[in-house]
């Protein structure tokens, strides 16, 4: 199957509030997959993160979103990154081209802090209303965290990204507890998406816990919720040549199979 060129489409003024859609061959509605990079939240690491995986994505049928984002030290970090992921996805609706977009699928897959962004995504339904992303326009149906950063207040605690989390947020826990509490995707469990993560079993830069403790907490709460440990370090999980994203793969094809035979 062969995807089209990318399309880039703004969803805010600023430089880095757009998106890329790339739609796979065809002419009929395409389940959706919204890809967020990491990076620790920094300005230094950008959307050439996701496109390829993107680009695969496409290829095997997805409708693909890139998003790009504010970050700290370009604009961005509290509440701007959650307001620019929140536009972004809302903005679907109406991106030319918006009639190949399946919206009762749209699944978020994120890496790093991408992966607490797509995490925080999922969880969008639980925020009360004011708070950044709060009355999703779209709803999230699936989610892969892939080595993310997914509990805000262990990363701080194990100085995760020389200090990363507390730059995004503004302050540690104690000394902004609202901003954890709702940027936090532990603390918005039960979202009732399904949720695969996955990790890579070396990975210092985020170590395999932070799956672990986000999986067991869904579970406790009632989502279903997977765990995929593979060989490797941080990096492994976007590797499109390796298992890992092709069990990714599968995860999402067989998520969006039961969703269109429960529509």
């Amino acid at each position: 199957m062969t995807a089209g060129a990318p399309a880039v489409h703004r969803y805010g003024p600023g430089p880095d509030q757009f998106l890329e859609l790339t739609l796979p061959s065809g002419a009929g509605p395409a389940p959706v997959v919204v890809v967020l990079h990491g990076g620790f939240w920094r300005a230094r690491y950008g959307i050439e993160l996701a496109r390829p995986l993107a680009a695969d994505l496409a290829a095997r049928g997805w409708a693909a979103v890139a998003v790009e984002y504010r970050r700290v030290g370009a604009g961005g970090g509290w509440p701007q990154t959650l307001d620019d992921v929140a536009a972004a996805l809302d903005a679907l609706p109406d991106v030319p081209g918006a009639d190949r977009l399946d919206l009762r699928t749209v699944a978020v897959v994120g890496h790093s802090a991408g992966g607490h962004l797509a995490g925080w995504a999922a969880g969008r339904g639980r925020l009360p209303a004011g708070a950044p992303g709060a009355q999703p326009r779209v709803a999230v149906t699936a989610a892969v965290l892939q080595a993310g950063v997914v509990d805000l207040a262990a990363a701080v605690a194990g100085h995760l990204g020389d200090g990363a989390t507390e730059a995004f947020l503004g302050g540690r826990p104690q000394e902004v507890p609202e901003r954890y509490r709702t940027a936090d995707p532990v603390r918005l469990l039960p979202t009732g998406v399904p949720v695969l993560c996955v990790h890579g079993a070396a990975d210092t830069t985020v170590p395999p816990e932070q799956s672990e403790r986000f999986v067991a907490a869904a579970s406790d709460a009632g989502d279903e919720a997977e765990l995929l440990v593979v060989p490797g370090d941080h990096m492994v999980v976007l590797d499109l040549t390796l298992p890992a994203w092709a069990e990714t793969v599968g995860w999402l094809d067989a998520h969006r199979r039961r969703t269109t035979l429960g529509s």
